[in-house]
C-alpha cells in the first residue's frame, strides 16, 4: 500500500488510517461488539492500514483497551494515535489541560494501550483555563521521556472559538502558531470530506507550507457520503446523527444530489461511493491521510481498497459542480 509521512517526525503510515471511535463510542450501542471490532481492525492491517486513532474519552477508555489488544499482537504493524484533553462529564464534555493530568492520562494510556510508546500523542481539545502553551509543553516533556513520538493538534469545534466574522478555523489556526513556539506540531486532525470542505481554505495550507501532516476526520461525512444511510431511517437515540442537523429526514433527502454524483463516478471506476470520497480526501495532498471510522470487516475492507483508486480531471470537475451541503453542521 501507498505510504504516507505524518510531519516532521517522519512517521510513515498508510494511506488510509482507520478511526476506532464508532466501535465504542457516538454511534448506535446496540450496534457495537467487541469481538466484531476486533476482526475489523485485523482486517485493516491485514490490508495495509497502519493508523489507528482513537482517544482516552473514547467509551470513556473502552476504546483505548479494544485497541491495546490488538497492540498486544501485532504492535509492529501499527501506527497510534490517541488522544489527551477532553472528559466525559453528565450530558457535557469537560477540557483538561493542566500539565498534571496530562502526564497521568497519558501513562494511563500507555497502560490501557499495552505499549510503551505512543506514536502520535494528540491534544484534543485546548482548555481555555489553562494557556495552550503550558498544556503543550507538558505534551513535549512526553516526547523527552519517550512515552511518546510525536505531537498532534485536533482542530477546534465547527462552534467553540467562533467570532462574528471569524472562519471556522481561525481559532486553531492561533493555537497552532502559539505551540509550534513550544515544540514542532507534526500533525493537525480535522474534518475534510466532499461536503465538509472547509479545512482546504486555509488550515490545508498551513500544514502544507510547514510539512506537518493532515488526519482527515470524518471524511465519509458521518456514513452520509457512503450512500448507505436513507433518509428518515432514524438513529437510535444514543447515536450523534440523531441531533446532528444535517441528518433529520429532510436535510438527508436535499443531499442526496451529493451521494448521486459520487455514485456516478463511482461508476466509471467499478468503485463504491465511499471510495470516490476517499479518493477525493487522498488527492488534496501528499500529507493528507483520510481516517474513516467503521467498526464492521467488510467497511474497513472497502476503505483500504480506496488507496490505489486515481480520479480523473473529470471526475474532479464533476465533484466540484455538486451542490453544497444543505444543513447547518454547527
Amino acid at each position: 500500500m501507498e505510504r504516507r509521512t505524518i510531519g516532521a517526525a517522519a512517521l510513515e503510515v498508510g494511506a488510509v488510517g482507520l478511526g476506532c471511535m464508532p466501535m465504542s463510542w457516538a454511534y448506535s450501542a446496540s450496534r457495537q461488539d467487541g469481538e466484531t471490532s476486533l476482526r475489523a481492525v485485523h482486517t485493516a492491517l491485514d490490508l495495509g492500514t497502519s493508523l489507528l486513532d482513537t482517544a482516552d474519552m473514547y467509551g470513556p477508555f473502552t476504546n483505548e483497551l479494544l485497541v491495546g489488544r490488538v497492540l498486544k499482537e501485532r504492535r509492529g504493524d501499527v501506527f497510534v494515535s490517541t488522544k489527551v484533553g477532553l472528559l466525559v462529564g453528565e450530558q457535557h464534555l469537560v477540557a483538561n489541560g493542566r500539565p498534571g493530568y496530562v502526564k497521568r492520562a497519558c501513562d494511563a494510556s500507555l497502560r490501557r494501550l499495552q505499549t510503551d510508546v505512543i506514536d502520535l500523542y494528540q491534544l484534543h481539545r485546548a482548555d481555555p483555563e489553562i494557556p495552550v502553551e503550558e498544556t503543550w509543553g507538558a505534551m513535549a516533556e512526553l516526547v523527552t521521556a519517550g512515552k511518546v513520538r510525536a505531537l498532534g493538534l485536533c482542530a477546534v469545534g465547527a462552534r467553540a472559538g467562533r467570532r462574528a466574522g471569524a472562519r471556522m478555523h481561525d481559532e486553531t489556526l492561533r493555537q497552532l502558531r502559539s505551540v509550534q513556539q513550544v515544540f514542532p506540531v507534526s500533525c493537525v486532525q480535522a474534518e475534510l470530506s466532499v461536503w465538509s470542505p472547509e479545512a482546504l481554505e486555509a488550515l490545508l495550507p498551513w500544514c502544507a507550507a510547514r510539512g506537518v501532516g493532515f488526519l482527515a476526520a470524518m471524511p465519509l461525512g458521518n456514513g452520509f457520503l457512503t450512500g448507505t444511510l436513507k433518509p428518515g431511517q432514524g438513529f437510535e437515540p444514543d447515536d450523534v446523527r440523531a441531533r446532528h442537523p444535517r441528518f433529520t429526514a429532510d436535510m438527508m433527502a436535499a443531499n442526496q444530489p451529493i451521494v448521486a454524483g459520487l455514485r456516478r463516478v463511482a461508476e466509471r471506476h467499478s468503485a463504491t461511493p465511499a471510495q470516490v470520497a476517499l479518493a477525493w480526501v487522498l488527492a488534496q495532498g501528499p500529507h493528507v491521510v483520510p481516517v474513516p471510522g467503521a467498526k464492521r470487516g467488510r467497511w474497513t475492507a472497502e476503505n483500504a481498497a480506496a488507496a490505489p483508486l486515481r480520479l480523473s480531471p473529470e471526475d474532479f470537475t464533476e465533484i466540484a459542480t455538486l451542490p453544497a451541503a444543505q444543513g447547518s453542521w454547527d
